[in-house]
């Protein structure tokens, strides 16, 4: 079997599935990919048993066939090549590539492909549509919240549902919470309309081919287990869903707040970020105080000193300090677009709101350290 096609294509292609790959899995076959030739078309396919990629691009092909090769490998290879056109000639028998690329050649082996695991792509279970712009927001705004405590599975992702012809997105990790509404929308999956949670891994895949496809629609369907993703019949994508119940994050958010807090983004995000350096490296715990229109931010670290800075604020509520994680701060502030951020609370121990009046759809939840 003989196959030409452009080392730039390939080496796309294989830097799209490449971060499918688990290094540390126990089964060797899986740190290699599936390469189908069939019909003048090169299909990659990678799998952790998790989360599965497959990617589709055009090739010149005299025969059809299959094999197995080390993912890692071939693309540290390949990447190094110019921008020629490659030869790869497989000989079955000895399990053996030959890759050439003008005076350059590469003799590589190669695995059966009967060993790999059977892969699934199904796209059929009630379809629907959502914009990669979309996706890429969702992922922009609330990836930041998803949790690292793997105890907690249920939080090691972004919980998406159809709620009143919207689709809402959280995170939550127990310290904040970001949530978004994409409006206007109607899946017509009822695995959908009862939610369910995209894994960390399969989340930053997603994020891989929503950039990929600048507007374009991804259609995608859901079974009991999996979401199964497709650009434009090149990029396909199954993820496997944490199958837990996610917890009740409107318990969170506060019905009702009795102040209100108005500052400029850019000078408080710059202001949290010198203050964060004299904080404690364990709890990254800076206090906010706020004062008629004036709020300090300050932290004192028992063996480095003490830092404070000003800010002209709008606030006409009572005299408040209130502790918080500067690096949670950061991050939420960071995603926010607009000049202007309000935050309302009720008193030093409540979960504070983090939004801006630009972007309604929007909501981030950080809960208060205890200095």
């Amino acid at each position: 079997m003989k196959i030409l096609i452009q080392a730039a294509e390939l080496r796309n292609s294989l830097n799209k599935i490449l971060t499918v790959i688990d290094k540390r899995n126990a089964r060797p076959i899986l740190t290699n990919c599936l390469i189908i030739a069939e019909a003048n078309r090169l299909e990659l396919v990678a799998t952790d048993l998790e989360v599965t990629a497959k990617v589709m691009m055009n090739a010149e092909i005299d025969q059809a066939g299959s094999f197995c090769i080390n993912t890692k490998n071939i693309f540290d290879i390949v990447r190094e090549l110019p921008d020629e056109q490659l030869e790869i000639e497989i000989n079955q028998e000895k399990n053996i590539l030959d890759l050439k690329c003008k005076n350059i050649n590469y003799s590589l082996l190669i695995t059966s492909s009967e060993e790999y695991p059977q892969v699934n792509f199904d796209n059929s279970g009630n379809p629907f549509k959502l914009n990669s712009q979309d996706f890429s927001k969702i992922i922009a705004k609330t990836s930041h919240a998803i949790s690292n405590d793997e105890t907690r599975i249920n939080l090691n992702g972004i919980y998406m549902q159809e709620l009143d012809s919207k689709l809402r997105t959280v995170a939550i990790d127990g310290h904040r919470l970001a949530l978004l509404d994409i409006h206007n929308f109607n899946s017509g999956n009822n695995s959908l309309k009862d939610g369910v949670i995209i894994p960390r891994k399969g989340i930053v895949e997603i994020k891989k081919i929503a950039d990929s496809y600048e507007n374009a629609d991804l259609t995608i369907s859901l079974d009991e287990s999996f979401l199964y993703l497709n650009a434009n019949d090149e990029y396909f994508l199954s993820v496997r869903l944490i199958a837990r119940e996610y917890p009740k994050y409107q318990t969170v958010i506060p019905a009702k707040t009795s102040f209100t807090m108005k500052v400029e983004k850019e000078s408080l995000l710059n202001a949290v970020k010198r203050i964060k350096i004299l904080s404690n490296e364990k709890t990254n715990g800076i206090k906010l105080g706020v004062m008629g229109d004036k709020l300090v931010i300050s932290a004192n670290h028992p063996s480095l000193g003490h830092a404070k800075e000003e800010l002209g604020v709008s606030y006409s509520g009572e005299d408040i300090e209130i502790g918080f994680n500067a690096k949670y701060m950061i991050e939420t502030l960071a995603v926010l677009e607009n000049d202007e951020i309000i935050f309302e609370f009720n008193n030093e121990l409540s979960p504070v709101i983090c939004r801006s009046e630009t972007e309604p759809d929007f909501l981030g939840i950080i809960m208060p350290l205890k200095l």
